[in-house]
């Protein structure tokens, strides 16, 4: 068995996609195990350009068997929209296979997370909006319509009746909203489970076919561990677990079916959304650093907040991840720094911290303490081989090794699949 976990280890945008479609080239299955349509990555093909927010990146290939697993919550709409997307520019892509245990994203998921963060008012959390926090807060109160009773349409009568009289309450007594109308959904949503028919499976017993068979599988989540519901800033978090615990319960194997786990370090840091971010640049070095990497939410199209690296952050995700070697992605985007820092620790009412806090209130008020190192001022971006980098890059990625105490298995140094330099393989 070989298998491959990738996660992001600060708060989303990592340049996880990239990584992933790079070792998407490598796989026979790539299988997708948290997370919504609140992901989003953009990858290019034949000439195209792809923005994926359910789809597994293993899509571009046609050899690749991809598959959406239990723990996803499922937009069908968004899903759709790609794969016509894909049809419509002549784009092959890969088997796809939904799980039948997977929750159904509703329209009323969207409208509640709409006026729950309105509510919120200055407390908001900054979602995108697109009812993943309410779908999976029905999951857990066991209200969430799941794939297989979707896909029976007496059953998924039954379950949405029940379901709208309950949520119809909230929202004309609680918020004075118009109720939702059942025929209306329920004739949209029979119509997608019609074109999603072929689709769905028992994902769980497929992947213990595939572990049998010994065959190289990608894991791939969406969003961070920074954004972990369990581990994560909270509440400025997702609804899931993008940790690599969840790969597990996301698609019904045990752990020992896990190989190696790799996380995608930025080389610097950016957040979107509310919440504390000690390394924050709100100053020219954050404006430039977002101008040059076009920080912008590929969901959301929103800014992110940018800056410096953050080693208390990124040790520990390896910790809570277990990792074996870090990803660093866009380390070409520091070209420009004459000097590029790194914050190696915490320090709260004048003392050192020894471990990351939970308290969002000392997380805010931290002093990050800062290690200055020279940067490389020249394009490292047609550089291939790594012993070819300027010795200050070579200097930062090591640096970022060292504090992290985790083995850096690739440096990226551009967007294409063609400027990455392995330093260990992956599979």
């Amino acid at each position: 068995m070989s298998s491959v976990v990738v996660v992001g280890t600060q708060w989303g945008d990592e340049g996880k996609g990239k990584i992933v479609d790079y070792l998407a080239s490598q796989a026979d299955v790539v299988a997708r195990y948290q997370g919504g349509s609140n992901a989003g990555h953009t990858v290019v093909a034949n000439g195209h350009e792809f923005k994926l927010h359910l789809l597994p990146s293993g899509i571009l290939y046609p050899g690749c068997t991809c598959i959406i697993g239990n723990d996803v919550v499922l937009d069908p709409k968004e899903l759709l929209d790609e794969l016509d997307d894909m049809a419509s520019k002549n784009q092959k892509v890969s088997t796809l296979w939904i799980s039948n245990r997977a929750h159904v994203v509703m329209p009323y998921h969207k409208r509640f997370d709409a006026l729950e963060e309105k509510f919120k008012g200055n407390t908001k959390v900054g979602t995108t909006g697109r009812g993943i926090g309410p779908c999976y807060a029905d999951a857990a109160d066991r209200i969430g319509i799941r794939v297989v009773s979707w896909m029976d349409k007496e059953a998924f009568a039954t379950e949405l009746k029940a379901v709208l009289e309950y949520k119809n309450r909230i929202m004309t007594q609680v918020f004075g909203e118009e109720p939702f109308d059942f025929q209306a959904i329920y004739d949209e949503y029979c119509g997608y489970a019609d074109r999603l028919r072929s689709y769905i499976c028992d994902t769980c017993a497929l992947m213990h076919e595939i572990l049998e068979a010994d065959k190289k599988i990608l894991f791939e989540g969406a969003q961070a561990a920074m954004l972990d519901l369990s581990h994560g800033t909270y509440p400025f978090v997702t609804s899931s677990h993008p940790t690599a615990g969840a790969v597990c319960v996301g698609l019904g194997i045990g752990p020992k079916s896990i190989g190696k786990i790799v996380g995608v370090v930025k080389a610097y840091a950016t957040r979107v959304g509310e919440g504390p971010f000690p390394t924050e640049q709100l100053n020219e070095n954050g404006v430039k650093l977002r101008e040059i990497a076009h920080e912008y939410g590929a969901t959301t199209g929103r800014p992110r907040r940018t800056g410096w690296l953050d080693m208390c952050v990124v040790k520990y995700a390896a910790q809570i991840n277990g990792l074996d070697c870090i990803a660093l992605t866009r380390t070409d985007i520091l070209d420009t720094f004459p000097e590029i820092k790194i914050c190696t620790g915490y320090k709260f009412n004048g003392k050192l911290l020894n471990e990351f806090p939970a308290s969002l209130k000392v997380l805010g008020e931290v002093e990050p303490v800062y290690e200055t190192l020279p940067g490389w001022m020249t394009s490292i971006s047609g550089i291939r081989e790594y012993d070819k980098l300027p010795s200050n890059c070579r200097r930062y990625v090591e640096r970022i090794g060292e504090l992290a105490k985790t083995r850096i298995g690739i440096v990226s140094v551009g967007p294409d699949r063609d400027q990455t330099i392995v330093l260990e393989p992956m599979f």
